[in-house]
């Protein structure tokens, strides 16, 4: 039998809170709402609304209670995760600063060559 964080459930949120940026999932089934926080729906293009359809995995937290993880927003597209647009801002910047070094050392041979003849 799978377990329950290896399986994708589907669910409706039922509530949001916007300013502290979590709510609650409906399960089928009448089990008690599943808890959601804004970090479990990393990548999504926009914030959740209440009614969107939900796809996550159950993770049981040290409390017992049931939480969502791994989400996604059915029919909303995703982005870069942040982490990764930050890292390749870092590579251009460094490719960047490559390039000024090489301009500025090929600056200082043509003057030291022109000064030379």
């Amino acid at each position: 039998m799978a377990s329950k964080e290896n399986t994708v459930l589907t669910g409706k949120l039922k509530r949001w809170n916007e300013a502290k940026g979590f709510g609650f999932i409906s399960t089928e089934h009448g089990q008690r709402d599943i808890f959601i926080h804004i970090s479990d729906l990393k990548g999504m293009s926009r914030r959740p609304l209440v009614g969107d359809m939900i796809h996550y995995q159950v993770k049981v937290q040290n409390d017992g209670k049931n939480r969502a993880i791994n989400a996604s927003i059915e029919g909303v597209e995703r982005i870069q995760d942040s982490r990764d647009s930050r890292s390749n801002k870092k590579a251009s910047k460094s490719n960047k600063n490559r390039a000024l070094l090489f301009i500025a050392l090929a600056t200082v041979a043509i003057i030291v060559a022109i000064a030379l003849f």
